[in-house]
């Protein structure tokens, strides 16, 4: 279950490659999908639009929705768009490029699916088929309104009666099909035609812009990630000391009570348990996480971490966080100039 979940976090990873790789499995399960989906049109007049629309228009939806959900920068961006200002400011640009870049990924296998679906024109020829203007066809001609609304309605059931072999129904699903795969190449040219014009046009522009707005959507979405990882480092080494804690002290009163002795007769040792703030060793790669050992030490970095996130100055006065919270600055060699970070 762990590798499975290790898995899915990894595809949920901020990597380009990664993103592009789910959106071409999205798209190729919609071919699948479609390819192996049944279609059978009700042919009554008053269902006929519903079914057909339904079907081109439910499953893009869903796709999307998925394609939302396999992307982790979705939930990074309304986290980024909703979190108070706090020590450091919001960029609206970063929203929007992580706005743009994760719907170009969610809208290629609902892309995919409506492109199908109008080249194959059976969805358009059932959404549509009462919809034709009988006096565009001569064979019409002799019928009541009734009687052309419920032939209009049967058109897409080719092996139906009253339709079987009728030339009126071969040119009413002619001419449907032939809107509807039009209306498919027209969208797949125009597709085409924006993709390249955006790759051409690109390198025309000041890419400095650009540049930054990558670089601090990719570094909201590691830093939330690491903020993640840390805080469950956290929480394993806390329950850690809690355990051993609460084991020491059992011992103790075991002690207390006169049941000291084990199975061969000698005195159990009790682990000794450092005070919270004593025994930290500085060099140790645990210092930083000991160093909050009380539950309204965790509750109080948490908030801080959320209504006022740290500004992204790595030689920032110490205190900022308040006691017990705060955050050293690292040592510089004479001679270097510390670097500076604009906020996100």
């Amino acid at each position: 279950m762990d590798k499975f979940r290790m898995l899915f976090q990894h595809l949920q990873s901020s990597s380009e490659s990664v993103m592009n790789g789910i959106c071409l499995l999205l798209a190729a399960v919609t071919i699948k999908l479609y390819s192996s989906f049944d279609f059978n049109c009700p042919c009554l007049a008053h269902y006929n639009a519903l079914y057909g629309l339904g079907l081109l228009l439910t499953p893009p939806i869903a796709l999307f929705l998925c394609g939302l959900l396999a992307n982790r920068q979705s939930v990074v961006m309304v986290e980024e768009w909703r979190r108070p200002t706090g020590h450091r400011r919001k960029d609206p640009g970063i929203i929007r490029y992580m706005c743009s870049s994760v719907l170009q990924r969610a809208l290629a296998a609902p892309l995919v699916w409506i492109v199908l679906a109008l080249l194959d024109g059976k969805c358009f020829v059932c959404a549509f088929s009462s919809s034709v203007d009988p006096e565009k066809f001569l064979d019409f001609a002799n019928m009541t309104p009734s009687q052309v609304q419920l032939f209009l309605a049967k058109v897409p059931c080719k092996e139906d009666e009253l339709v079987r072999d009728s030339p009126a129904r071969k040119a009413v699903s002619r001419y449907l099909r032939c809107l509807s795969q039009a209306i498919g190449w027209s969208i797949t040219l125009l597709l085409i035609v924006v993709a390249f014009l955006a790759r051409c046009l690109r390198p025309c522009f000041d890419q400095t812009v650009f540049l930054q707005r990558r670089y601090w959507s990719n570094y909201v979405d590691l830093e939330q990630k690491l903020f993640d990882e840390t805080c469950c480092e956290h929480a394993r080494d806390f329950a850690h000391r809690c355990v051993l804690h609460f084991f020491a002290s059992m011992q103790s009163e075991m002690r207390a009570r006169g049941l000291r002795l084990d199975s061969v007769g000698r005195v159990p040792q009790t682990p000794e348990m450092p005070e919270p703030h004593e025994g930290l060793d500085c060099g140790s790669p645990k210092a930083h996480l000991r160093a909050v050992s009380s539950q309204e030490q965790v509750d109080r970095l948490l908030s801080a971490w959320y209504s006022s996130k740290p500004p992204l100055d790595l030689v920032a006065c110490p205190g900022l966080w308040g006691d017990g919270l705060s955050h050293r600055a690292p040592t510089v060699a004479p001679g270097t100039r510390p670097s500076q970070h604009t906020d996100v």
